[in-house]
């Protein structure tokens, strides 16, 4: 599951990057761009990080960076559609892996905080 998701979330970051590629050259294109690279780069890098948390605790504390980044990369994403700067279409599959992802991240701490506690 650990390398599953070390893909997924990899994948998520190249698909992201290929999306923004699309974007037009303009200032608020511009922003979104830093934007959502940093954070769906981030997702990858900081789920890599919990599968070598030294401690529960340490898995918890990483595990709601991943959850904080995948939320902001789908605001980012609404955001581009809200903005009309691409067709819906384009960001609905990376749309719905970002919702996959939160959900899974989610159970995955709420799971460490029960374990935590017992």
């Amino acid at each position: 599951m650990k390398n599953d998701l070390k893909q997924r979330t990899k994948l998520f970051a190249h698909n992201t990057i290929k999306l923004i590629s699309q974007l037009p050259n303009d200032y608020l294109s511009n922003h979104i761009k830093k934007q959502l690279i940093r954070c769906a780069t981030s997702v990858a890098a900081n789920y890599r990080a919990t599968c070598i948390a030294q401690s529960k605790r340490s898995f918890i504390s990483k595990i709601s960076i991943v959850i904080e980044e995948i939320d902001e990369s789908h605001f980012w994403l609404e955001f581009i559609i809200d903005e009309k700067l691409l067709p819906s279409d384009n960001c609905k599959s990376l749309l719905n892996e970002a919702d996959e992802l939160t959900r899974i991240f989610i159970s995955s701490r709420k799971t460490a905080n029960l374990n935590l506690t017992n």
